[in-house]
């Protein structure tokens, strides 16, 4: 089953929400667990702002994912369709965070910083369940490490693999370079946003969603004509 549309909306809203996040919450990682660990610790060594919601990240990004995960197989048991409802979910979310960050202000450690971006957190916590689950054999739409680790590794087996089969490697860059450049794009794109339109910038995501969610639409309607 290809869903490299849906894919490719989800890898560049990826990008664009945890880079938002970390800029205009204080450092907050959305979807990027490590990060949370990371920035934790240096808003303990330094007194930084924003402690209290990189805290409760973790906790919350767990539950969210657990929930996620028991809604998808209460959809699956009553016949309803997973990945359009998650999505509609997780377009809830965002459109809710974009409300949030005008009504709450988001001084370091207030109640606006966390409720926002436990909303936020929480809407990437479903995009990361929908991924792992629903689209397994296309990279992730987060987390890059791991996609520029493999990338690298086949380009050097490329250049100086001698005699191995090649083709494997060409058909996974065709997958991994995509993602790698769209979640870079979107990044790239959250930072000038931020930087030109300040809290504006959080209109954007629910808008990839809907892309995500005519992406899937589309694909769908591809593989099956008749539905």
């Amino acid at each position: 089953m290809s869903r490299s549309l849906l894919a490719s909306a989800l890898s560049l809203n990826g990008g664009y929400v945890d880079t938002m996040g970390f800029v205009a919450l204080h450092g907050l990682f959305t979807a990027h667990v490590t990060g949370n660990f990371v920035t934790l610790g240096a808003a303990i060594a330094t007194g930084t702002g924003g402690l209290l919601a990189k805290a409760l990240a973790l906790p919350v990004f767990c539950v969210s994912v657990m929930a996620a995960r028991y809604f998808a197989r209460w959809l699956v048991r009553h016949e309803r369709p997973v990945v359009p409802v998650l999505l509609k979910l997780q377009f809830a979310l965002f459109s809710a965070a974009a409300v949030l960050v005008f009504l709450l202000p988001t001084a370091a450690n207030s109640a606006g910083e966390i409720i926002t971006g436990m909303t936020l957190v929480v809407a990437m916590a479903i995009q990361n369940a929908v991924h792992r689950v629903h689209l397994p054999d296309l990279p992730p739409s987060t987390l890059m490490t791991g996609t520029t680790t493999q990338i690298m590794l086949d380009v050097t087996d490329l250049v100086f693999g001698g005699a191995i089969d090649k083709e494997p490697l060409k058909h996974r860059l065709k997958r991994l370079i995509p993602a790698l450049f769209l979640f870079a794009l979107g990044c790239a794109l959250a930072a000038l946003a931020y930087r030109l339109v300040g809290r504006l910038c959080f209109l954007v995501p629910p808008i990839i969603i809907l892309l995500a969610f005519y992406a899937f639409r589309l694909e769908d309607r591809a593989e099956n004509p008749a539905t």
